[in-house]
């Protein structure tokens, strides 16, 4: 068996940043690959990786996806998994596991483009019949942990709950035969994750920045409190957990990205440091990275 290898394919946030792509990871085993989240740019984002010698995702292969929630920056990018791959002459039916309303979802995107799939299917350009389908499987809401939801001769996929506001939020352990990487998703710190994420390879978790929320409203910071996660939280959660290695992504830095007058990559810099000594000032000392867009963890 190949090394299991975590592929970040975006890192960001609602922010249409021009530094970071949207949310979506791959866990990649035996050159199938399982998707995570799939925000704006996912495929081509994907296309990246296969140039940069990853097999398994070169597009017309991506046909398995898990969603944490339905946010639009988790999801937007799903009109463009669900056809593009199919386009190049993906044959398999898209699978999708996730919340509630992600079979909603997907059914009406798909009858959104109806006028495409007739001139594809019907028209002068060929298409095979099956690629652009989907088929979901919807985790019932009100379950804390929903055991094992997936498992091939690769992987087995554990499902449980986090707390991200209103929505249904589901973070994700993935357990091959030489890694285990749990994936959060978009939360707040829970009790649960410091028991899935206990020992595990890599935990790759959303992160903000602490100091910045300081800046925000008074509501801004209820919010923000309520639904993500810290830095200094997320080092209270880690310092239990023990992972090997702990990646952040998802990073909110509590700033104005769409602001000229300075220079936004070296202040996104001084903040990503910010945030990793937070992490340590707050008493973790295990190994912390700051994921950024295509990076490869193997």
């Amino acid at each position: 068996m190949t090394k299991t290898k975590l592929l970040l394919l975006g890192t960001g946030t609602p922010n249409a940043c021009p530094e970071n792509s949207g949310p979506a990871s791959a866990i990649i085993v035996n050159d199938q690959a399982y998707l995570i989240d799939f925000g704006p740019g996912v495929v081509r984002q994907a296309s990246k990786a296969y140039f940069k010698g990853i097999d398994a995702l070169r597009p017309d292969r991506l046909n398995i996806a898990f969603c944490t929630h339905l946010h639009t920056d988790h999801t937007v990018g799903l009109a463009d998994l669900i056809f593009t791959p199919w386009v190049l002459e993906r044959e398999k039916p898209l699978q999708l596991y996730g919340p509630q309303g992600l079979k909603d979802m997907a059914k009406d995107i798909t009858h959104a483009y109806v006028k495409d799939l007739d001139m594809r299917l019907r028209g002068d350009e060929p298409a095979n019949p099956t690629g652009y389908k989907t088929e979901v499987h919807e985790l019932d809401a009100g379950t804390k942990d929903y055991g094992i939801i997936y498992k091939d001769n690769n992987v087995q996929v554990n499902a449980f709950t986090v707390n991200h506001g209103r929505l249904q939020s589901l973070a994700y352990k993935f357990i091959t035969e030489d890694k285990t990487i749990v994936v959060s998703g978009d939360t707040c710190p829970v009790e649960i994750m410091k028991e899935k994420a206990r020992d595990a390879d890599i935990l790759l978790h959303e992160c903000e920045y602490t100091k910045g929320l300081e800046t925000r409203s008074e509501q801004w910071q209820i919010y923000h409190r309520n639904v993500h996660t810290l830095s200094v939280d997320l080092a209270k959660l880690a310092i239990v957990a023990k992972p090997k290695l702990l990646v952040t992504y998802h990073r909110i830095y509590h700033m104005n990205v769409f602001d000229r007058s300075f220079d936004l990559k070296q202040e996104m810099e001084i903040r990503k440091q910010a945030i990793l000594e937070e992490i340590k000032d707050a008493g973790y000392n295990g190994k912390v990275i700051n994921g950024e867009d295509l990076d490869i963890f193997e």
